[in-house]
Parts: structure tokens; sequence; C-alpha cells
């Protein structure tokens, strides 16, 4: 099967394109022909040796998938032919075949195609999590939501949304804030080109009542002075490549609680919310309530040029490589 493959840490051209065994089943395990794969700005972080885990090379990036079983392990309960969707945590979805344990993968929604199942998992089960079991997100707060037109940031506007929060969605870009606001968030902010603290609080009447912060650097203090007091400000990671400070003091004074959700603990650490999260995503999804906007395709052979799209935040929603295309 080809492969892409990363051999050494650095920039995503790194990865290239080569071949490898086909994998075989084990027990529990499933191999699946991959339709297509999803790529998210982690993926960009491990190949540079810059997340919180380093990843022994050599190895195939991605940890989103979706495809058609091929073959299956010994004790499992699903069938050659069957159309699934699923999350690799090791790596191993920028490949034409994937072996994962069976029971890490769902069935595909009817109607669904398989870029919108790869890129379902990652961005929609962390904005779930965020909002549902961390934030306790109720009807009418406002959220505030950084890189809001990436993966995780444009799964949490429509998460927020269904909710029933009002969300203020903070881009780079005029462009990308006119995406937001398309897609439903009530206010958008181009912090490039804006105060970010003043317009967060002229936006939602006063402050956030909630923060969901991938990004970090430089915007997340001022996000947290504009919260209100007893707001909860959430961090999900540090796009920005820095982990910012924050004053003690305003946390203090605003009764602010700051928290943190890791995507790849979280169900080892809160299994029962993580389960009814999942349930309900799976509904979300079967229902046609939320689909991922994809805003970029490429084929196996442009691997490295699709991190690369991700890695200078080019993106809006989702980058998704149609592997079965070629």
């Amino acid at each position: 099967m080809r492969a892409a493959i990363c051999h050494r840490y650095g920039p995503p051209e790194n990865v290239e394109l080569t071949v490898l065994p086909n994998p075989v089943a084990g027990e529990g395990e499933i191999v699946v022909d991959v339709h297509a794969a999803a790529v998210n700005f982690p993926d960009v972080l491990l190949i540079a040796n810059k997340y919180q885990l380093p990843m022994p090379l050599p190895y195939v990036p991605g940890a989103e998938l979706a495809g058609v079983v091929r073959s299956v392990g010994a004790g499992s309960d699903l069938s050659v032919g069957d159309r699934v969707y699923g999350l690799l945590p090791g790596g191993g979805a920028f490949a034409e075949q994937a072996v994962l344990p069976a029971k890490e993968v769902m069935p595909i929604p009817a109607g669904m195609e398989y870029a919108e199942a790869a890129a379902s998992g990652v961005t929609y089960q962390t904005a779930l999590h965020a909002l549902r079991s961390v934030a306790l997100v109720q009807p009418g707060e406002w959220v505030v939501v950084l890189g809001a037109a990436g993966g995780v940031g444009s799964a949490t506007l429509d998460i927020a949304r269904l909710l029933g929060a009002e969300t203020v969605a903070v881009v780079s870009t005029a462009e990308k804030a006119r995406w937001c606001r398309d897609r439903g968030a009530t206010a958008a902010i181009d912090y490039s080109s804006e105060d970010l603290r003043a317009r967060i609080r002229e936006a939602t009447n006063g402050g956030a009542h909630v923060v969901i912060d991938p990004v970090g650097g430089s915007l997340s203090e001022p996000c947290l002075r504009s919260m209100r007091r007893g707001g909860r400000f959430v961090t999900l990671g540090f796009a920005s490549g820095t982990i910012p400070a924050l004053p003690l003091n305003l946390i203090l004074l605003k009764g602010v609680t700051v928290m943190g959700m890791e995507m790849r603990t979280f169900p080892e650490h809160a299994p029962e919310q993580s389960r009814s999260d999942l349930q309900e995503l799976r509904h979300l999804l079967a229902q046609g309530l939320i689909r991922p906007h994809i805003g970029a395709r490429f084929d196996l052979n442009q691997t490295a040029a699709a991190l690369r799209y991700v890695a200078d935040r080019r993106v809006l929603g989702k980058v998704v490589i149609d592997i079965a295309r070629e």
C-alpha cells in the first residue's frame, strides 16, 4: 500500500510518499480501506516534534479516517464492506489502508460522504466535551471562540449554537470573520484590525460567560480580561506556538474559573461524560444537525501540501486528503 511517512522531525515537507506492507488485523482489530483522512493542527505539531508527547520515528501521520472494512480480526462484530469512521491516536490515517481497534470505529451515517465522516471526529468531540462537559454552557450565554475559522473553532461554533448559546468568533482576517458570520456566529472579530478586549465586551453586552481557547499566545489575556465575573475559561491547546502566562490577579478579581481539556485523555479521566457526549454526537451527525465544512481537499501524494496548508492557517473549516480519489 502507499502511505505518507515521516522519517525525521521538521516541517510538513519532510513527509514523503512511500510503499509499505499491507497491514494485517489482529484480535479485536480491523483493516480499513481508507477513502478519506482529515488533517488536524496537532499533525503539524507532531511532525515538528512540538506536541505534548513525541511520536517515535518513522511513523505515518493522521488521526482521523473514513473508509470501508477490508478485513476483520477475531472478536469483532464488524463485517467486511461496512462503512466506518474512527480515530487513530497513534497515527496511520494518511495511507491507503489502516489497522485499528474495532471498538474505535463507528458506522458512517446514511447520506454522509467519506470526507465529512473523516472530518467529524476530533473537532466535534473536542467541541462537545469542552462546551457540554467542561464549561457547562447554558442557553443564552455568550461563548467566545478563538481560532473560530479552523477545525476545532468552527465545530465549537456549531455545537455552541445547538446548545442555545450566542457566539463570538475570534479570527485573524476579515475574510474569516465573514465566513464565521455566514456559518452562524452571532458576531465575529478580526483581531488583526480591532481591539479584541473592547470588541468582545461590546459584542456580548458586558463580557463573555465562556471562552474556548485552542490558540493561546497573545490572544488569551485580552479574552480573559473581557470576561464577566464567574466566567469559565477553557484552554484546549496552543496553536499559536506560545503558552500564555495569565495574571492570577485577574482570575482572583473576576472569580473566573480556568480549566483545561485534552481530547486525548478526556475519555480516561471522565469516562461517563465522554460516553454521554459521544452518544449525543452520533445522534447529531445521524440527524444531519451538524456537518463539517471541508475547506480544502488534497490527494494522498499531496499530503505534505495539505499539512503546509494547515500549518499556514489558510484553512476555513477542515482539510481532507481524498485517498481513494486517485
